[in-house]
């Protein structure tokens, strides 16, 4: 029959079209439209109708694992940076974004481990993650903030050493599973430590 698919595909559309209204309706009735507990049914494979999440008076969860721009970690009990300057991050970005100054000691001259200056270019970082996974040190980090529009692009792109550093509480906020380990590692070398 000539039109017989378009006929299935329309009914198809007024379908989703009503249903997304009747669940509408439906959420409206539990006090909120958006609510983080309603989010998996919503979005997951049995959901009815549309869902539009109405960004930026509601936002989704951010995943764990989600990768912006690299910042870089200090301890926020002794202020002490993790980063050793050691130059693995900066070897193994694909874009070339990192710059790292070591410093040097100023009686004996000699390098000191410890960034002068640390420069990433947020223009070019294209946050696929490999200078957070190869530092040695767990020194550098991705961040979560994907709100980077801005009207000058040299003053707020490209970040300096005193725009990265984040403090670990920070990171532990984003990385819970992340501060779990670090326990569990420290545990670890204690308990060998102690043999």
């Amino acid at each position: 029959m000539i039109g017989e698919g378009i006929a299935k595909g329309m009914w198809l559309t007024l379908t989703h079209f009503v249903d997304s209204y009747v669940q509408d309706v439906h959420y409206l009735f539990k006090s909120s439209r958006f609510k983080a507990s309603q989010l998996p049914t919503r979005q997951g494979p049995d959901a009815r109708g549309l869902f539009t999440v109405e960004y930026p008076g509601e936002r989704l969860p951010m995943p764990e694992h989600f990768r912006m721009i690299p910042f870089l970690v200090y301890n926020s009990a002794t202020g002490q940076e993790r980063c050793t300057s050691c130059g693995i991050c900066a070897k193994v970005c694909p874009p070339q974004c990192i710059w790292i100054v070591r410093g040097t000691d100023p009686v004996t001259k000699r390098p000191k481990p410890e960034p002068v200056e640390f420069t990433i270019d947020a223009t070019i970082c294209m946050s696929c993650g490999n200078c957070a996974e190869f530092c040695p040190f767990d020194a550098i980090k991705m961040d979560h903030n994907y709100e980077e529009a801005t009207y000058d692009r040299w003053a707020d792109l490209i970040r300096t050493k005193d725009k990265l550093l984040k403090p670990d509480t920070y990171h532990y906020t984003l990385h819970p599973s992340a501060k779990v380990a670090e326990a569990a590692n420290i545990a670890k070398s204690e308990k060998a430590k102690n043999r």
